[in-house]
């Protein structure tokens, strides 16, 4: 598509929705940013939530938060290692998102035959 002179940049075209899905999409972020409303936690509360998730795919979906900033990371220097995961004032604007997909959740829960009935 052009516009005056030169080529629209790809990225003016997005859908919002993309954009968004794009930043919190993954099976795991969502459940992340959950989690972190309700304050500060670390690496391993966040494994114990969810023992299921590999450390190494949580560290993956941790780290493209931190860079999307959406979260933010804290190291102490102690040992045993010491790391914090928060959301950063950016990220608490995706709490009414994410109660919302919540909401929805549990709509969604009610509302489907339970596994035994289908």
């Amino acid at each position: 598509m052009w516009r005056g002179n030169g080529m629209v940049n790809a990225s003016e075209k997005k859908c919002p929705v993309e954009t968004t899905f794009d930043v919190i999409g993954g099976k795991w972020k969502g459940v992340i940013l959950y989690h972190l409303m309700s304050g500060t936690k670390r690496f391993g509360e966040l494994r114990k939530i969810y023992p299921q998730v590999t450390h190494h795919i949580l560290t993956l979906q941790l780290r493209e938060l931190e860079r999307e900033g959406i979260i933010a990371r804290k190291t102490y220097n102690q040992v045993p290692p010491k790391v914090e995961y928060s959301l950063t004032e950016f990220g608490k604007t995706l709490n009414p998102i994410i109660l919302l997909m919540k909401e929805w959740g549990e709509l969604y829960n009610e509302r489907r035959p339970h596994s035994s009935e289908v």
